[in-house]
């Protein structure tokens, strides 16, 4: 497992398995995206359809790099019980059978239901500018990273089933257009992220052998959560504030 971990040592105090993790979420705590604007706006009920509909064309692109992010990381692994452990993280979003059509199409069944055209939103045209520079900056991350680094960068699934319990919960009680099968991709992944969570905060407890990439994984999930936060600030700007919605992006009926 030696590859796990190569990256340059450097001195300082290494923090104990229990202190790192505590660091890990404290990040979290500070700068997860629950505690955006927009998400509060999304969730408390206060969003039009249009700006909802803006919110689940643009977070589609985030799920459609999801499974490319995972396979540019597959693709640096020698191991091949870690290989076998992370291949059904683009199964889960991708789809590997009839039974089980993943997150991706559980997601356009939302886009549908939303009204969006499936071909519209899988074309990405009408996407935000800052939408798809941050998903992609999220997948060269994993590519280009050490790869206790690159797994430290998924912790943001720690923090991931609080808000999809509230997401839930609030758009079915304040949308009148959400019904509870649009809702299908929140409620499978209530039991997918802590699955995954907990092999990759394992995994970065046993690997992050020195105070240097212990620094570098805590980094890399405050960089998660800047790509989570960057996404809402681009929507919150294009249509709440209200911006200017750039040339080509999506614009909501009147």
């Amino acid at each position: 497992m030696n590859e796990h971990v190569r990256i340059f040592s450097a001195g300082g105090p290494i923090m104990s398995p229990d202190e790192l993790e505590a660091a890990i979420r404290a990040v979290g705590a500070e700068r997860y995206h629950d505690k955006h604007p927009f998400h509060k706006l999304l969730h408390g009920g206060k969003l039009n359809k249009g700006q909802v509909q803006a919110w689940a064309l643009n977070r589609y692109c985030y799920q459609e790099a999801v499974p490319r992010k995972d396979a540019a990381f597959m693709s640096r692994i020698h191991d091949r019980d870690l290989r076998r452990e992370w291949i059904h993280r683009i199964n889960d979003h991708d789809g590997n059978s009839i039974d089980e059509p993943g997150g991706i199409e559980r997601w356009l069944a939302l886009t549908t239901g939303l009204g969006l055209d499936r071909d519209y939103v899988t074309s990405m045209r009408g996407a935000l500018p800052a939408t798809r520079f941050a998903v992609e900056a999220y997948v060269h991350f994993v590519r280009e990273q050490p790869l206790v680094v690159a797994i430290a960068s998924s912790l943001s699934e720690l923090f991931a089933p609080k808000i999809h319990k509230e997401r839930i919960a609030g758009m079915l009680e304040n949308y009148d257009f959400i019904d509870d099968d649009v809702m299908a991709y929140f409620k499978r992944r209530l039991n997918q992220a802590p699955r995954d969570a907990n092999f990759a905060l394992q995994f970065v407890k046993d690997y992050a052998k020195s105070r240097y990439i212990q620094e570098a994984c805590i980094e890399a999930v405050r960089f998660k959560c800047n790509v989570l936060w960057a996404q809402l600030d681009a929507l919150n700007h294009a249509y709440v504030t209200p911006g200017q919605i750039p040339p080509g992006a999506f614009k909501p009926e009147a």
